[in-house]
């Protein structure tokens, strides 16, 4: 036995290799957090596991001391690490970790700048050159200019005003701007992004950068009325950096960062800033201009995880996980072979004695439209059961070939 249970650990741990090789490079990050003028014990946690599950990136979280505390004692090694996050708006760093960090990133370091992580640091030239655009901390013209979109035209303002502004937090449509950039490519040229802080009047020098997405801050939300830029792409020295302005923390994260918007493009930023290359399919359950997509635990769902809710669906509550596989079979499935894939996984649930009837009824709905002859059993066994007659005929009927 002991023998046996060896040959399986060994097993696991060259599986464990394969998985990763197949992946790609582990890039390892460092979430720089600690302070925060917004929730970073939410937060941080959150962007650690959303890297983590692209399966490109091992990430670690380094604290700073508390506000007002002794920030000498804060030294990371940035060096050690493919990209740098800020999820950080707090006390000013030690003249030597301000060192470090800018020859890291002079050096070819990765930097996300993160959210409020554009609050912080008004007064640190290298850092605001960086970030590119920023607000709060007294911010204002002395700092740079305002710069947004009118009518598709880059402003650049620099009239007299304070750094950084929001309204209530809603929904809203964001637009790319530069959509072959790698990390924007292959996402729609508009969607919904789940309610968040929409930032404005952010200002600053804005040299080296690439604005990658706008939205509209609208003046019924307390907004400005114009196109207020909140994806960004900068360089410095050999160093690039990826900073959103999007991912509003609630305690338990909430609809800004469970947004697939938010989610890809800090995922998709993160590698760009890291490699300067962008590996990552956009995922199926991206936002369009319907609505916004949401993952209330931040995971992509599995093909299995839909089935396995669905076999247990009760016709009161939610399709969710049913419109998601809808959204899946959609996206994913090109030719006949990929349609089978799925198909075959319904045809488990439909011959399961487990699975509800509502559960069925939603399968072989989908099934009616996409089988083949492969359920075309099934579905005779289905329609002989009173429940399930009407919509197992209609699926036979059409799957079944003219006689």
């Amino acid at each position: 036995m002991k023998k046996q249970y060896l040959i399986v650990l060994i097993f696991a741990g060259l599986l464990t290799i394969f998985n990763a090789c197949q992946k790609g490079t582990a890039y390892k990050a460092l979430i720089v957090t600690g302070q925060n003028n917004h929730n970073w014990k939410s937060s941080s946690p959150i962007l650690q596991q959303v890297l983590e599950q692209t399966g490109l990136f091992t990430a670690e979280i380094a604290k700073s001391p508390e506000k007002g505390g002794d920030m000498n004692t804060f030294n990371p090694d940035f060096s050690k690490y493919s990209v740098i996050v800020i999820d950080y708006n707090g006390d000013s760093w030690s003249e030597k970790t301000k060192t470090a960090f800018v020859d890291y990133v002079n050096n070819g370091g990765g930097v996300v700048v993160y959210h409020a992580g554009d609050n912080t640091f008004p007064e640190w030239k290298e850092y605001n050159l960086m970030i590119g655009l920023g607000g709060w901390g007294d911010r204002n013209e002395k700092d740079g200019p305002y710069m947004y979109y009118r009518h598709d035209s880059l402003i650049v303002d620099s009239s007299a005003g304070r750094g950084g502004n929001h309204g209530k937090r809603h929904e809203f449509e964001i637009k790319a701007r530069n959509t072959e950039h790698p990390i924007i490519k292959g996402l729609p040229q508009r969607w919904i992004h789940g309610a968040d802080e929409l930032y404005a009047q952010l200002r600053g020098p804005g040299k080296n950068m690439e604005i990658l997405a706008s939205a509209y801050s609208d003046t019924a939300k307390g907004g400005t009325g114009r196109d207020e830029p909140l994806l960004m792409a900068l360089s410095y020295g050999k160093g690039r950096i990826f900073h959103t302005a999007l991912g509003h923390a609630d305690e338990d994260g909430g609809p800004a960062l469970e947004c697939v918007g938010f989610i890809t493009t800090f995922q998709r930023g993160a590698e760009w800033a890291a490699s300067g290359k962008v590996t990552q399919k956009v995922p199926y359950d991206f936002p369009t201009m319907t609505g916004s997509s949401l993952r209330p635990d931040f995971k992509e769902l599995t093909l299995e995880g839909d089935l396995a809710k669905i076999a247990q669906y009760d016709i009161t509550k939610s399709t969710k996980y049913f419109s998601d596989l809808q959204s899946r079979i959609r996206y994913e499935a090109k030719t006949p072979a990929d349609f089978q894939i799925f198909e075959k996984q319904m045809i488990k649930v439909l011959e399961s004695a487990d699975a509800s009837d509502d559960g069925k009824k939603l399968l072989i709905r989908e099934i009616s439209w996409m089988g083949s002859e492969l359920s075309i059993p099934v579905l005779q066994e289905l329609a002989k059961r009173e429940q399930l007659k009407d919509v197992a005929e209609f699926a036979l009927a059409r799957l079944q070939p003219a006689k």
